[in-house]
């Protein structure tokens, strides 16, 4: 008998579930997307994030909902202005038997900002903070300003051993030679394109996981990952297809997990060349760059069918988005709403911007990261050229596209002119997106890490500082709102909507719906 049940602290989400039971201890789940690495801190990004949670640990954890839990630290506590106490779990072992203590955690913190080729770097939760090791298990995190947010950073940053892990390189965690940490899993192999094997840590420190051996298979493709869980290869899949979830849901040996997560889908321009590499006039002919200039910015927001992306593209799975964050989360403006779609106001701004006849551009995209990804890219360029702006598209696997992204320019800038991509706020509160893709990129203080539009503002950057050294929660929530508000004013980037993610398992197994998207074996559990 199928049920409706409501997930703690999920503005939405619903677990339909079947009635069997699970009985072997190998669960095997469907991923849509990929790792880049095993390595915990080449790449700031979900897949990546999920995955490093089974095999390290982080001395703050989070629960499905991102509230803050002790982890490899068993208290903190500001001590002063400048400092932050942490207290350090006793008696933890790395997966090789050897002890863990303060000294993985100051190595740790001077290896994450510093992996050579990073796509997004951990920088952004660790530049601007000194670790001082006090005693083999107290730690001292000092800053320049107060700064509130030092757990919501830390609990982002995985702890990697003194021992094997901080001198070493990120092919070393990829074939498992330094994958060695505290977590609930071992690594046991890894075949990029393939799959990934764990082992249950049985020396855990905290509750064991049900499960002994786990095997990620990467399946991008949904048809793929649906026939597989229906045929019985797989016994869970994540990023279940918004056309399968209605037929999933009437089969009664299949449960769904869903839950509304902080993912916000969007658009970054090039707001920083004179010529963008992938906009000409209308004639292919070279022109200034269009997309510096606010109105074209607000023509091409304007421009975009919120309504038409999540009811066609999405099939009513996701949430209209006019910030970077959905309703219930620390830091947002209640003032404001999705921009209503207007072409007719987005050619008259054109026009007033000095484009009448509109020009051309590229949009470049993934293919298999977001739900419905290069979907929505040819919604938006088909969007977007009923407005005069000849649009073509251009998508690509994840594992080109994010390099490319970031510094793929022959300078080391970002390639691309005009990009979709998303964002899931790992602290879960507005200072993650505002601080990463809005404030001015600043690679030496770790601001503006994933800023591939390179958006720079002054006046938005001293609010978010501003914020970020603001210890009452009140003034920070006013701070960080008027910093939303500033950026979606001047267009720093165009949001889109929010995801709503599916997760679908067999046999009597339930998933907890997540709000930072991560699939994890030690959410699965047995009916």
């Amino acid at each position: 008998m199928k049920h409706l049940i409501l997930a703690a602290g999920l503005p939405f989400a619903v677990l339909v579930a079947g009635a069997q039971s699970a009985t072997a201890e190998t669960l095997t789940i469907g991923l849509a997307a990929e790792p880049t690495s095993i390595d915990p801190h080449f790449h700031n990004v979900g897949p990546n994030n999920a995955i490093a949670t089974h095999i390290f640990d982080h001395l703050v954890k989070r629960d499905e909902n991102q509230q803050q839990m002790p982890g490899l630290a068993v208290s903190w506590a500001p001590i002063d202005d400048l400092t932050w106490e942490f207290k350090l779990r006793e008696g933890v072992t790395f997966h090789d038997g050897s002890a863990f203590n303060a000294d993985d955690v100051v190595c740790t913190f001077e290896r994450a900002p510093n992996v050579p080729d990073s796509p997004s770097s951990y920088g952004t939760f660790t530049k601007g903070k000194t670790v001082e090791r006090i005693d083999d298990f107290t730690i001292h995190i000092k800053t320049e300003a107060p700064y509130p947010l030092m757990p919501n950073d830390i609990a982002n940053v995985a702890i990697i051993s003194d021992d094997t892990g901080c001198t070493a390189t990120t092919a070393d965690f990829n074939d498992g030679s330094a994958a060695i940490g505290t977590g609930p899993y071992r690594f046991a192999s890894f075949t990029p394109g393939e799959n990934l094997t764990l082992q249950r840590n049985d020396d855990y420190w905290d509750a064991a996981p049900e499960f002994e051996t786990v095997d990620y298979r990467f399946l991008k493709s949904g048809p793929t990952r649906v026939a597989a869980l229906l045929s019985g290869d797989v016994d869970m899949i994540s990023g279940v297809p918004t056309t399968d979830i209605a037929t999933l849901q009437n089969n009664d040996d299949i449960s769904l997990s869903q839950g509304v997560s902080n993912r916000v889908i969007y658009l970054h321009m090039d707001q920083f060349r004179d010529v963008s590499p992938f906009v000409t006039g209308p004639n292919g002919e070279e022109i200034p760059n269009p997309l510096r200039d606010v109105r074209v910015r607000q023509a091409l927001s304007m421009a975009v069918s919120r309504d038409a992306i999540v009811d066609r593209v999405m099939e009513g799975t996701a949430i209209k988005a006019g910030q970077l964050l959905p309703e219930g989360f620390f830091g947002i403006s209640p003032n404001l709403q999705p921009v209503e779609y207007d072409p007719e106001g987005a050619r008259a701004l054109l026009a007033e911007a000095g484009y009448p006849d509109g020009f051309t551009m590229t949009i470049h995209g993934p293919n298999d990261r977001y739900i419905n990804d290069a979907r929505i890219a040819e919604a938006l360029g088909q969007m977007f050229s009923r407005v005069g702006i000849k649009t073509s598209v251009e998508t690509m696997p994840r594992s080109v596209y994010f390099s490319r992204a970031s510094s793929g320019s022959p300078e080391g800038e970002p390639e691309f002119s005009f990009i979709l991509v998303g964002w899931g706020a790992g602290s879960g509160e507005a200072s993650s997106p505002l601080r990463s893709l809005v404030h001015t990129y600043d690679s030496e203080r770790g601001f503006g890490s994933s800023n591939r539009g390179r958006h720079s503002n002054p006046e938005i950057d001293a609010i978010i500082e501003q914020a970020l050294a603001t210890v009452d929660d009140a003034a920070r929530q006013d701070l960080l709102a008027q910093a939303m508000e500033m950026a979606i004013e001047t267009v720093a980037v165009i949001p889109t909507h929010f995801q709503v993610n599916t997760w679908a398992a067999r046999d009597g197994l339930s998933y907890v719906p997540r709000t930072d998207e991560y699939t994890l074996a030690m959410s699965v559990t047995k009916d």
